[in-house]
Parts: C-alpha cells; sequence; structure tokens
C-alpha cells in the first residue's frame, strides 16, 4: 500500500511524465551512471518492513525498509512503502524493467528519470535519484520474490517534494513557497494548489498550512456548496495583530493572526482574506 504523510485535506491531481510500462521496456535516461554521492548507503537492502495504521514519519520509515533508509532528506521522510504483488507476465527481466515497473504500478509524484545504481546485490539493486550529491527518491528493485516474479520494486521512499529541483516541482500542482531566506518550504507544512477542473473549482485556490486548509475563492463556487467556514474577501484591511510570517510565493505573502482562523494574503494590489475549509471537504 502506498503512503505519505498528509499535505492538505483537499486533494488534488499531481501531474507527472509518463512512464512507459515493462511490455515496451524502460524509457530512455530512466538510469544514468551519474556521480556517487560523497556517503553511499551502506546498509543491508533486504530490510524486513512493517505496516502501521498512521501515516508518521515514524510509520513511513518503518514500511519502507531499505529505501527509506537510504535517504537523505534535510527534513523529514514525505512517503515510503513496501512491497506489493504482480503477476510472472508483469516481472521485469533486468533491474532497470524492475524500476520501470514501479512508475508503471504506483505513478508517483516523482522525477521519472535520471536515476542512478547505489548499490547492487545478487537479487536486489538499490536507484537513487540524487540532488546535490544526497538521495531524495530511493527505490530497491529485487528479483523473484514471493508474489513478486520477476523483476520489480520492493520499498520505495522520498523526501518532502520541495526537496527535488524546481525543474521538476515546476511541472506538477505543487506550488512550493520561500521563507525569509528564499528556502523552499516544505509542502507538508505549507502549500498551495487550484482546484480541480472535474469538481469546477477551477476559479479557487487553496492554501495547506500546518494541516489547516485556507482558500481563495473569487467566484464563489466554494461558498455555492457552503465549503468554507466563512467568506472570501478580496480586499480587506490587514488586522493590526496579523504578523508576517515570511512565506511568500511571487507577488503572494502570508500573513496570520494568533487564532489562525483566516489566512491573509498581501499582494501588490492589497490584502485578501482566505477562509478556512470547512473539515473533510475532497474532491474525487
Amino acid at each position: 500500500m502506498r503512503r505519505g504523510l498528509v499535505a492538505t485535506a483537499v486533494l488534488t491531481a499531481v501531474a507527472v511524465g509518463a512512464v512507459a510500462g515493462c511490455d515496451d521496456g524502460p524509457r530512455p535516461g530512466l538510469v544514468v551512471k551519474g556521480s556517487p554521492p560523497a556517503t553511499p548507503y551502506s546498509g543491508p537492502l533486504d530490510v524486513p518492513t512493517e505496516e502501521l495504521d498512521e501515516s508518521t514519519p515514524r510509520a513511513l520509515r518503518l514500511a519502507s525498509g531499505a529505501a527509506g533508509r537510504a535517504l537523505e532528506c534535510d527534513g523529514e521522510i514525505f512517503e515510503g512503502s513496501g512491497p506489493d504483488g504482480w503477476s510472472r507476465s508483469d516481472g521485469g527481466g533486468t533491474p532497470e524493467e524492475g524500476l520501470a515497473l514501479y512508475f508503471d504500478m504506483f505513478q508517483p509524484e516523482e522525477p521519472d528519470h535520471g536515476y542512478r545504481v547505489e548499490r547492487r546485490e545478487a537479487d536486489r539493486v538499490l536507484y537513487s535519484y540524487d540532488v546535490d550529491g544526497r538521495t531524495k527518491v530511493a527505490v530497491v528493485v529485487a528479483e523473484d520474490q514471493k508474489d513478486r516474479p520477476g523483476w520489480g520494486p520492493e520499498t520505495h521512499a522520498s523526501c518532502d517534494p520541495a526537496e527535488l529541483p524546481e525543474s521538476f516541482t515546476a511541472t506538477t500542482a505543487w506550488r512550493i513557497w520561500t521563507d525569509r531566506a528564499g528556502r523552499r518550504v516544505p509542502v507538508a507544512r505549507l502549500h498551495s494548489s487550484s482546484g480541480p477542473e472535474h469538481c469546477g473549482w477551477q476559479s479557487a485556490d487553496f492554501l495547506a498550512v500546518d494541516h489547516r486548509t485556507y482558500a481563495r475563492d473569487p467566484e464563489g463556487v466554494l461558498a455555492r456548496d457552503e465549503l468554507l467556514r466563512a467568506p472570501y474577501r478580496a480586499e480587506v484591511r490587514m488586522p493590526a495583530d496579523a504578523r508576517d510570517t515570511g512565506y511568500h510565493r511571487r507577488d503572494r505573502r502570508l500573513w496570520l493572526t494568533a487564532d489562525r482562523t483566516t489566512a491573509y494574503v498581501r499582494t501588490d494590489h492589497g490584502v485578501e482574506a482566505w477562509p478556512l475549509v470547512k473539515e473533510g471537504v475532497g474532491c474525487d
């Protein structure tokens, strides 16, 4: 089962590049030679996994085995999981085909090319996607395991999307913010996204901050369905007790009051009041 940290209460699709399935062979550039990291993973590749009924960093590390151990995140692990089964016709004939099967099966919100062999054993290979010499995505593929004939993914794990290159995240629905120092803020802490078109919410914007979700609703599509705790206001005076969080994206700067019932977004044109979204709101 694929598991990850819950980043927002409103689910939106994240677009990633398509990856060829095993029938077509691995896509060009999926695996590259690359340079080895300064501190390559030296632990075992065959690490027992354990599934907990939670999505905490500890649970993700236990569920992702060697892949989780191989990560070199600046923050916490963001996503990770263990084995899943497949049929004999699905298994790859080579480790690289096993990596291609990972993308075909899970369609992860991760780069689909540029992986490097970090460790190789007789029946397992660790592939890593590195940023500045540090592993941000790790996939362990294994050969002929129980209910997993041929080569295919055994465990996988990834760091927060904010630790991936901007050239990749710019192709996804993640809108990553930066702090006062210009550092990218983990999406597990803060991110925004457009409303999904298939629910008719494309005119709205969502802002997830520390497990709370606020919304910009200029056309009233969310208010129409009574999904907001208060009205969206396009022009307000900044409250005296609001503080600048330092978080910004383009011309938007986030201000919050102590009660955090409203997100105040300062732009070049003024201040907007984004209300909280009611709990349990989602778009299937």
